[in-house]
């Protein structure tokens, strides 16, 4: 059997044990595109839990949770509220889970830990570092990856289902602190991890009939529960080294007397087989993985575009208080939530004949998020009897982001410096034809006037800030500046202008990048990567296809 036959029959066992234990499981994740292999997966969900209730990471508070029911409110003049999707029984099933903001997120959690959804299926359609907020995943008790599942890897039989009747399961002594010094080997901090280890094990034993936990449930629950969970590879222990007798002696006749005292509660769990079989689940570049992500932890990153408040656009965010001032909009089920509750004492006081008395201080206002386009402004050195090659990589670097522009909401636009001066030559834009056109037209030579190239670059930036959109400047060059602002050739005042802008970049806050494609790294031009705050990284021998990846896995979180 293929390794992507082993993950469907996994996946099949953790919908199984779903089942059994809903609200101790809590829910799964899973990582698949639109596909057969997902056809598959809703058509064995279905078998298993009957209809689902779909929810979309769009969806209000009003719609997951009740709201107030305004219509009904204002003619009774008494609160009324209407039902959310939370308060269904059954199955729950999220849609685009790598769409979920941070504030829908936190409420599903909260639902989650109140036992109002039971279980969650989580369906992560992202590509690359889209994914669903950790603090959702987390809740959650297993995950599986099947991006590269095959159709056929789901023709493999079903498992024989698990038995649904509920019986008290007994726990040794030695399952819990065997379930934390596992996590504790793998590097997973989480107190949640073996907590729904702990319950997956007991779903299985509950599905087979047993009252006791067995090393059988055990490893059937961390082979379903760690791997996604590891941060790190447990070093193998080296038997070399023997144990003194003084050391060993105590602890056997502890043992012996905690034997005589439990009797048979204990079951011997076997730790190294534990440990081998989560070792065997995690991928072959597990650790490449770890020590690529592990640079962008902490970072801010530019995304896809930065984050901006608005008062009539965009995704709902939370309501707040405010006032009516002719440009902002009320929320009006929030309003009548704030004014509802003292209706009885306000009519009281004032003999209002309104249906609702509403003070000023009642008044709540939407409010609305967006994320602005981003523009890649590649500010190319084109000067110099190397200037074809890197001109080249520049090119196929272009098209291989702006195959991807549509995707991710990019423009991108090309400035070349050569001679004395720069020249914008693709202005803001997703057009591939016309990137092609004007790249082909791109001439080389002469000399190095880069500080006239991160000028115009960030006047370029300046306007796209202008217009809404977050700007990103990519400088492509050897860093050999030799020709000043004026058009004058003098390598020492060249450098000094560059590291002049640079800071004049950095102090707008504009995100940059700075690859250097000289034989060896330059020093003047780590200055000047320093002086725009910017990331530096020295490519020798960079491609169209590193220069892309380089960006992407650096800045495009």
């Amino acid at each position: 059997m293929n390794s992507g036959g082993k993950i469907w029959i996994q996946v099949i066992a953790a919908l199984h044990l779903l089942k059994t234990d809903p609200a101790g499981l809590r829910g799964a994740v899973f990582r698949v595109r639109a596909g057969p292999v997902r056809d598959s997966l809703a058509k064995a969900i279905r078998k298993l839990a009957g209809p689902v209730t779909r929810l979309h990471p769009n969806m209000s508070d009003e719609q997951l949770f009740g709201g107030i029911d305004v219509v009904a409110t204002l003619q009774s003049g008494n609160l009324k509220t209407t039902k959310g999707l939370f308060e269904r029984q059954g199955w729950f099933e999220l849609t685009m889970a790598e769409r979920c903001d941070l504030h829908t997120a936190a409420r599903i959690s909260q639902a989650l830990d109140q036992r109002q959804v039971c279980p969650l299926i989580v369906f992560d359609e992202g590509i690359d570092d889209e994914k669903l907020p950790d603090s959702l995943k987390e809740r959650l008790a297993f995950y599986f990856d099947m991006s590269e599942l095959a159709y056929s890897d789901t023709d493999f039989p079903d498992i024989d289902p698990l038995s649904e009747k509920n019986q008290p399961i007994q726990t040794s002594q030695t399952a819990v602190p065997t379930l934390v010094l596992l996590a504790n080997e793998f590097g997973i901090s989480s107190a949640r991890a073996p907590q729904l280890a702990l319950a997956a094990a007991k779903a299985n034993a509950m599905g087979n009939r047993r009252k006791e936990l067995s090393a059988e449930d055990l490893e059937i629950a961390v082979e379903l529960v760690y791997p996604s969970r590891a941060t790190r590879i447990p070093q193998e222990c080296t038997p070399e080294e023997p144990i003194p007798e003084q050391e060993t002696q105590p602890q056997q006749n502890q043992n012996q007397d905690t034997s005589d005292q439990d009797g048979n509660d204990d079951i011997e769990l076997p730790n190294e087989l534990l440990v081998d079989a989560i070792r065997a689940l995690l991928p072959d570049n597990f650790l490449e993985s770890l020590n690529a992500a592990s640079p962008r932890i902490g970072t801010s990153g530019v995304g896809f575009g930065s984050q901006m408040k608005s008062k009539t656009r965009g995704r709902p965010r939370p309501p707040r208080l405010g006032r009516i001032n002719g440009q902002n909009r009320i929320d009006i089920v929030s309003t009548l939530r704030s004014a509802a509750p003292l209706q009885k004492i306000r009519k009281q006081n004032t003999h209002d004949a309104r249906a609702v008395v509403i003070y000023p201080d009642d008044i709540h206002v939407k409010q609305y998020e967006s994320r602005s386009e981003r523009v890649v402004i590649f500010t190319v050195d084109a000067s110099g009897s190397a200037a074809l090659a890197r001109l080249s990589e520049a090119k196929g670097a272009v098209e291989l982001l702006l195959a991807q522009a549509y995707a991710r909401r990019d423009f991108v636009a090309l400035i070349a410096f050569r001679n004395v001066d720069a020249e914008l030559l693709l202005p803001p834009t997703r057009s591939l034809v016309q990137t092609k056109r004007r790249l082909a037209e791109l001439p080389g030579g002469g000399g190095t006037p880069m500080a006239n190239g991160l000028r115009a670059a960030g006047e370029l930036a300046i306007k796209s800030a202008l217009q809404g959109k977050t700007p990103l400047i990519v400088v492509l060059t050897d860093g050999r500046a030799n020709i000043t602002l004026e058009g004058m050739p003098d390598r020492a005042m060249a450098l000094e202008q560059s590291g002049s802008i640079g800071r004049w970049i950095s102090g707008l806050g504009f995100k940059s990048v700075v690859l250097d494609v000289g034989n060896r790294a330059n020093p003047a031009l780590i200055k000047v990567a320093r002086d725009m705050n910017s990331l530096y990284f020295p490519l020798p021998r960079a491609d169209a296809q590193r220069i892309s990846e380089t960006i992407g896995a650096e800045l495009d979180q």
